[in-house]
């Protein structure tokens, strides 16, 4: 597919794309993009060249990879001329489940740190986002 920017890098031109969708609420915050392969379809563009494009956002802190998880829209809004979420944070102290005690390698029961945050536009929850940490 032709650079529909004249002397515009074809990644530039995927991130600007991207970049719309992510502050649009098309990609609402904490979503996961599209795989790598779909983004290569949808945009008629070599694997590298979306890494590109994705590497820009990540540096404009747009978006979050996580290794073998993907990679998910930012929930920290920029300036878009949008109203950026309400952002609430809570933290606990709770003792691991099974599930948790097995991905951090602890004893069940151990004490872990949940961390939820909730993000809200105009009043409406749009994201929760719960991590844990060990203590």
């Amino acid at each position: 597919m032709p650079t529909p920017h004249y002397g515009e890098p074809r990644y530039r031109v995927i991130a600007d794309t991207l970049r719309e969708r992510i502050e649009s609420g098309v990609i609402p915050p904490g979503a996961l993009l599209p795989a790598e392969s779909a983004l290569s379809a949808e945009f008629q563009a070599a694997r590298g060249t979306i890494r590109q494009a994705i590497a820009v956002l990540r540096d404009a802190e747009l978006v979050a990879t996580e290794h073998g998880r993907g990679t998910y829209a930012s929930v920290k809004r920029h300036e878009s001329g949008l109203d950026g979420p309400d952002s609430e944070t809570r933290e606990r102290k709770i003792p691991a489940n099974s599930d948790l005690a097995a991905l951090f390698d602890i004893n069940v029961g151990a004490t872990i740190i949940e961390q939820q945050r909730i993000d809200r536009i105009n009043g409406a929850v749009r994201t929760v986002v719960r991590t844990y940490r060990p203590l």
